[in-house]
């Protein structure tokens, strides 16, 4: 079995953790608010622009044995650039303040997962990043298509206000090809294993981002009541 499949495998119970969490559920049924949306959109920002400096960080912490894996996160590093103002275009789009959103402090949730990956490859090992890319990606890719559609149609939403997760989802498709080479590249078992173990934590922390959207959905609309 290549290292890619044994990826797949290996964190199938916590990617369920983090696709069991209530707001997917809600929003497949159309059961969400303009708010839920910019909830997301505003987890999403303090993560995504964390993404390049992880992936910096990973770069500068590779060992000798990994160096080779420096242009597969440069070709990351690229891809990413920009993200992090797409969201906030589509939250101005929305019609809510961009610098409200951009100058916030970060959801608790959101925080501890991007702290724990900064510590990951501080502490453990460096390709633990990918963990990330697989969590972040893959969920991106499966989700994003149908999500952005339903959202649309349920919020009559502009285009402009969909950048992020329309465009987002387009690109991960043709990522999630790449991951799976650069996985199936890597054969050394302790950088494997980081790299499930990493995967593995940051679905469940996912999870939990994802399951504090609906109440940070509520907060919002009562602000925007007061």
């Amino acid at each position: 079995m290549s290292f890619y499949n044994q990826l797949q495998s290996a964190t199938g119970q916590t990617r369920q953790y983090l696709l069991d969490a209530p707001v997917i559920k809600q929003v497949m049924n159309e059961d969400f608010t303009l708010e839920t949306y910019i909830a997301f959109l505003n987890q999403a920002f303090h993560h995504v622009k964390h993404t390049i400096p992880l992936l910096m960080l990973a770069g500068a912490r590779l060992t000798a044995s990994q160096s080779w894996l420096l242009p597969v996160l440069s070709n990351y590093i690229q891809e990413e650039i920009g993200h992090e103002q797409w969201i906030l275009d589509d939250i101005a789009a929305c019609g809510f303040d961009r610098d409200e959103f951009e100058f916030g402090t970060a959801p608790v949730a959101t925080d501890i997962m991007v702290s724990y990956l900064y510590d990951y490859i501080h502490r453990k090992n460096a390709l633990g990043v990918f963990g990330m890319v697989q969590v972040l990606e893959a969920t991106s890719s499966s989700l994003a298509p149908a999500v952005a559609q339903i959202v649309k149609r349920k919020l009559s939403l502009p285009e402009s206000a969909m950048t992020y997760l329309t465009t987002h989802g387009e690109l991960d498709q043709d990522h999630i090809r790449f991951f799976e080479q650069a996985m199936n590249n890597i054969t050394d078992p302790q950088d494997q294993n980081a790299i499930i173990d990493a995967a593995n934590k940051v679905y469940r922390l996912y999870g939990n981002v994802y399951r504090d959207i609906p109440s940070a959905a509520v907060e919002l609309n009562k602000r925007a009541a007061a």
